[in-house]
């Protein structure tokens, strides 16, 4: 491997990975598979891919192209070279509007096209859950389907054409091809052609016969498209969904439809789940977009996770069993609004109509305005991960769940399904398409157990030969991978099996590409090849966190913090380019090493061994987190809530205990010990900017960036006194950073607080230096340094909270670390329902105006205008809301969120030399390009030090803190 790495690094300008950690970062899918690769391959050009193919071609060695790696199948694992188109790869080279066809490289994510066609009023509309990190190039070798294939069909009914490498090296374009004069091309494709072309011709009758007449059929080759059905037959569509086993697409052609313009939506509800499996006959009749399921397991998990529990709230009525999400979206909106009345008038007839409002047995609910049915459709894209939030060693596994039935089967269907899973001691989750007979259903099992394995193979053989009697389709979405292959003999017959084979020699003699997949497969259930393989252990080991919410072994060696780290289902949610916070490293760097996903892989395989001895520690772990700027984005974006911010914490303590710590690394934690002397001697601390020649010298000698100016100490920091109120309504705590670096914010807070009558005092210790939340500590590791500290303020802050007086605050780093952190540091000593007392001051504020004790006098400001940017904490923490709504307070001023994701500085991460630049690129993805565009009459609003440092350095503009604005209106009303 050693000569094979040294091969690719001289021929090609991409990155050549073959680095155990890196290696192990792919070696897993969305499957329940594990493999780990010879090495990764992440190409600039496609040269850099042509090269690859010709030194594995001659070394021998396979090759497996890869997208966004969420395949649930196993497609995406293999011992070969993955070559990631994701990064590099990623084009929308060409869209001819007038034809609707658009030209794209693989890595292009679906989302990502889309919002480029949305200019030309067209969309691609194979829209898949993933669609958020599903590249073209992995859609269409999984043949993809999506929530409108209904309306719009599968990947296979989109691709035009498309332009691929095949294992010999030669560029072939694939598309229509006239059968008449396929063999007389002298292009050097023609014997390929009239060889396929026959091979359709020979085997059309046992084709026909044997493939299931259905829309939802995915499996094995498409090799019915060889077959004749006019003068020409498009050859493209033989290689959607051949899963990276024949050649490798370089671009590909696809057709586009108009983008809808209006749009409604119906959520059916129904008392029983086979209610609601009988009536997608029924409802298809009024020919909708799409009808989705969702059932009660869903519908309970979901309402578990903040990010999308009031959502579910506010469109599930009462206790159903299931609902089923029917759209219209017919280009004349009175149509649409027909349809929904005739969709109310058939749940009537159904028997579904709103009863007594006390029961709710079943119903229609609308969903007219476009924001509320995108918040209903994003928690049905989530379905996956939702399902996988599921808390136990048992989990929701795919192998049988996307098989596809005639409508009128699906009830008896999904009944036979459910008796085979309790046969077997087990329970199924069941959502998404049923309109076209396709449910995603999983049962819940423990692959770790012996038992549950042989359930699993036994479900299988059983589900299959349930869908052989329907006449279905035992792959109906998601493609075979290692799961299904082994059954296609048994669903299609030995002569088709033995047509795939031919397919496969016939592009691929030597295997070269993706082998064992669709052809010559392993068996689905060989335990060496999963991720929990029988020899999976985790020793035990100490960990500074209670893990024990996490604790699903019934305290297995690992404890609860193996569950939390497994909990990662590789889904890849975390891979979104836009919306919401996470993941800011992979949207700059786009490396799998800094993602989410990437290092809950490490971490996962760091603790089981499978990295080597003490890897848990290491350098390369160590860089994999090196990027993680704790935003906490995956605590609350992440359905499944890998909480990445808290285990790299449990990584840095393990290293400053194996370790140590750097100069800097100590300089910043001991900040808040060192703080009062420093503002003392302000002129002195701040030298290092003023004086030139300090800033290169503190980066040689500490690793502070020269191109950072370092925030400036205070001669007269905010020195808080008691103020000696005898029932204090709030008390103030006083955060380090507004205390010595901006006390102006907190002179403000106390007059916000004086003029609004409240009573209030500081949270003062009884002796030594002023408190502290801990925070910095955390960020170098030093854990029980930060316990000590949070000690030191629980001490006075408990028996407020204990008295009912909230604990309020402006940093929100600081006051949430009381409502994150320290209660999983301190069990016992601090609880979450203590935490949930420590408050923002927006919080607490609007708490105020809801009790009706706001007298807070406010009058207009000169500006009319706020750009908004929310600290990720506050976003993570649902603490945003408050802040836009205390701004709401200042009259005539407008607001408007800037939708960014981490604005980079995150504490210490930007000013640190090595992460100076990745920090700044963050920034420029959304936050400061819009704080740019924003003229000088708008102001900007931003509750985070460490977003106002970096909002000055990036674009010479000054942010304030919301209490600052309100302070200033308070001013003008007094006046």
């Amino acid at each position: 491997m050693a000569d094979l790495q040294e091969r690719l690094a001289q021929a090609i300008e991409g990155e050549v990975l073959f680095d155990r950690f890196s290696r192990g970062r792919y070696a897993t899918d969305a499957s329940i598979y594990q493999i780990f690769p010879l090495g990764v391959v992440v190409p600039k050009t496609r040269a850099d891919v042509e090269a690859t193919m010709e030194i594995a071609r001659e070394a021998g060695v396979p090759v497996l192209p890869r997208g966004g790696g969420t395949s649930q199948c196993g497609q995406t694992v293999n011992e070969a070279i993955v070559i990631d188109v994701s990064k590099h790869l990623n084009r929308l080279l060409e869209v001819d509007a007038e034809a609707k066809l658009a030209k794209v490289e693989p890595g292009l994510v679906l989302d990502q096209l889309n919002a480029e066609l949305k200019q030309h009023g067209l969309w691609f509309p194979v829209d898949v859950s993933t669609s958020s990190r599903a590249t073209i190039g992995g859609m269409t070798a999984n043949n993809s389907c999506g929530s409108r294939s209904i309306r719009y069909g599968t990947m296979r009914d989109n691709v035009e054409a498309l332009s691929c490498l095949l294992a010999d090296g030669s560029r072939v374009g694939f598309g229509p091809t006239d059968r008449a004069s396929a063999g007389d091309n002298r292009d050097a494709a023609a014997p390929l052609f009239r060889d396929l072309l026959d091979l359709g011709s020979r085997e059309a009758e046992e084709i026909q016969a044997r493939f299931p007449d259905l829309m939802r059929r995915v499996g094995g080759y498409n090799i019915d498209a060889l077959v004749p059905n006019g003068p020409s037959n498009n050859l493209a569509h033989l290689l959607v969904g051949s899963e990276g086993t024949l050649a490798f697409t370089e671009e590909a052609t696809l057709r586009l439809s108009p983008l809808p313009q209006n749009k409604l939506l119906g959520v059916c509800h129904f008392p029983t789940f086979r209610q609601a499996m009988e009536a997608p006959q029924h409802i298809v009749k009024l020919e909708p977009t799409a009808v989705e399921l969702v059932d009660r397991t869903m519908i309970e998990l979901s309402r578990q996770i903040p990010l999308f529990r009031d959502t579910v709230d506010s469109f599930v009525r009462g206790e159903p069993q299931a609902i089923l999400l029917v759209e219209f979206a017919e280009e004349d909106s009175a149509e649409n609004a027909r349809r929904l009345a005739a969709l109310g008038d058939l749940m009537a007839e159904l028997g579904f109509a709103w009863g007594d409002p006390g029961k709710q047995e079943g119903g229609l609910v609308e969903a007219r305005e476009p924001a509320f049915q995108k918040a209903i459709w994003e928690v049905r894209k989530q379905g996956l991960n939702i399902m996988m939030s599921m808390k136990g060693e048992g989990k929701p596994v795919s192998f049988v769940e996307d098989c596809a039935v005639r409508l009128e089967d699906l009830a008896d269907y999904t009944s036979r399904l459910t008796d085979i899973f309790r046969k077997h001691d087990t329970d199924g989750t069941w959502y998404a398409h049923a309109s076209v007979g396709t449910l995603h259903v999983r049962p819940v099992l423990n692959l770790k157990q012996e038992k549950d394995v042989k359930a699993l193979r036994a479900i299988a053989e059983e589900c299959f030969a349930m869908v052989r009697d329907y006449k279905g389709s035992h792959s109906g979405e998601h493609g075979d991978g290692i799961v299904r292959s082994e059954f296609h003999e048994a669903m299609f017959g030995a002569r088709m099996v033995d047509s795939f084979a031919w397919v496969k020699q016939r592009f691929d003699p030597d295997g070269l590409f993706n082998p064992g997949k669709i052809v010559d497969p392993p068996k689905m259930d060989d335990r060496s090849l999963f991720r929990y393989p029988p020899a999976y252990r985790v020793p035990p080991f100490e960990t500074h966190f209670d893990w024990s919410a996490w604790d699903l072994s019934g305290g297995s060696a690992g404890g609860g913090f193996q569950g939390a780290v497994e909990m990662c289902n590789n889904n890849g949610a975390c891979r979104k380019l836009t919306d919401g916070v996470m993941c800011p490293s992979f949207r700059v760097t786009r490396n799998e090493r800094d993602l989410v996903r990437g290092r809950a892989n490490s971490l996962r395989q760091a603790i089981s061994g499978q990295l080597g001895p003490d890897a848990f520690a290491s350098d390369e772990m160590a860089e994999t987190m090196k990027l993680c700027v704790s935003c906490k984005g995956c605590k609350r974006e992440c359905p499944t809530g890998v909480d990445m911010a808290r285990m790299k914490i449990e990584v840095l303590a393990r290293r400053a205990e194996q370790k140590g710590l750097s100069t800097r690394d100590r300089l910043i934690a001991n900040l808040p010990r060192y703080a009062p002397l420093a503002s003392r001697l302000s002129w002195l601390a701040n030298l290092r900017d003023r004086v030139p020649g300090l800033p290169r010298l503190s980066e040689r000698l500490l690793g502070l960036s020269a191109a950072r100016s370092l925030p400036r100490w205070q001669a007269k920091p905010f020195r808080p006194k008691a103020t000696g109120a005898a029932a204090p309504d709030v008390l103030l705590f006083a955060d380090c950073f507004n205390r010595y670096f901006e006390p102006e914010n907190l002179r403000a807070t106390s007059t916000v607080l004086e003029r609004n009558d409240t009573r209030f005092e500081h949270a003062l210790p009884e002796a030594g230096r002023p408190l502290c939340c801990g925070r910095t500590y955390l960020a170098a590791g030093l854990v029980e340094e930060a316990k000590a500290e949070m000690r030191r303020s629980l001490a006075v802050l408990k028996p407020a909270v204990a008295h009912g007086i909230p604990v309020v605050g402006l940093e929100p780093s600081c006051l949430l670390t009381f409502r994150d952190e320290a209660p999983a540091l301190l069990p016992g000593e601090w609880s979450a329902e203590e935490g949930a007392k420590v408050q923002l001051f927006e919080e607490w504020l609007m708490a105020e105006r809801e009790a009706g004790r706001l007298r807070l006098p406010l009058a207009p400001l000169k500006a009319k205008r706020a750009l908004l940017h929310g600290h990720c904490h506050q976003k993570a923490m649902n603490a945003l809301s408050p802040v836009q709504r205390a701004l709401a307070l200042i009259p005539e001023l407008k607001v408007e969120m800037i939708p960014s994701s981490c604005c980079g500085m995150a504490g210490a991460f930007g000013y640190q030399a090595e992460t100076q630049e990745v920090s700044m690129a963050m920034a420029e993805l959304s936050l400061l390009p819009r704080v740019r565009e924003a003229g000088a009459d708008s102001l900007l609003v931003a509750d985070g030090t460490s977003c106002r440092h970096q909002i000055h350095d990036g674009a010479a503009r000054q942010a304030r803190h919301v209490v600052a604005l309100l302070r200033e209106a308070s001013d003008n009303a007094l006046n």
